[in-house]
């Protein structure tokens, strides 16, 4: 395994193979390179994502494990039932993917900045209008409350970043891609990493080549249509 960054050209969408990555930190594969949609995309075809804090330079990684959920294994307790249940929320699909996006890029009070920068939002949105990011909400009435996004790759969902400013809500937006997700042929979440957020929900540690595998499969395979189609969807 290779010791040291590979440092990108800026005019290939070209990546090193996963297996080169760094074992400490974990996953670290590449450093430089661009956000372009092609980019992008070439990287997380191959099971590689963006990540670096704002004083660093654009970092690359695919770490091992890779944090995943099955949708139709979703642990649901019996708190989170109850918070179902009794919380009032509608829940859509692609109605503000801007919105939801600012929301998961906004300082929290546990944390003194973000990952998710200008240019980071910038590329986003590019690939949201074309048809690649997708955002779940949770809405009560006209005030956007929660919410998550990520890429979707045929019946992979790619899971970027999440927000919440009511109790459970980041839960309620998990549980909703889950479920729709599932409904449209979806088979697996990459989370990338494992956290004690995810833990909660029954997300596993899978090998890094198990994953690549599995991505590899799963994103040739197409989704049931409509599955994206902006709309309100069932909790």
């Amino acid at each position: 395994m290779s010791r040291y960054l590979t440092e990108l050209d800026d005019e290939l969408c070209w990546f090193p193979s996963p297996n080169h990555a760094l074992e400490e930190p974990n996953g670290l594969l590449a450093i430089g390179g661009d956000l372009s949609p092609a980019r992008l995309l070439a990287a997380y075809h191959s099971g590689i994502f963006p990540w670096n804090e704002p004083h660093q330079p654009l970092l690359w990684w695919s770490p091992d494990p890779r944090g995943v959920i099955v949708p139709d294994k979703l642990h649901i307790g019996r708190s989170l039932q109850k918070a179902i249940r009794r919380t009032p929320v509608e829940v859509f699909i692609n109605r503000a993917f801007d919105e939801v996006i600012a929301a998961c890029a906004a300082p929290r009070r546990s944390a003194s900045g973000t990952w998710i920068s200008p240019p980071m939002i910038d590329a986003y949105r590019q690939l949201h209008r074309l048809g690649h990011a997708h955002s779940v909400e949770i809405w009560q009435g006209d005030q956007l409350q929660a919410g998550l996004y990520g890429l979707s790759l045929g019946r992979v969902f790619c899971g970027e970043s999440m927000f919440s400013h009511i109790d459970n809500g980041a839960k309620l937006a998990m549980v909703a891609l889950c479920r729709h997700f599932a409904r449209h042929g979806g088979a697996l979440i990459d989370c990338q990493m494992q956290n004690s957020f995810l833990a909660t929900l029954g997300i596993q540690e899978w090998p890094r080549k198990q994953f690549l595998s599995a991505l590899t499969t799963l994103s040739r395979q197409p989704l049931q249509d409509g599955c994206w189609q902006a709309r309100r969807i069932s909790p």
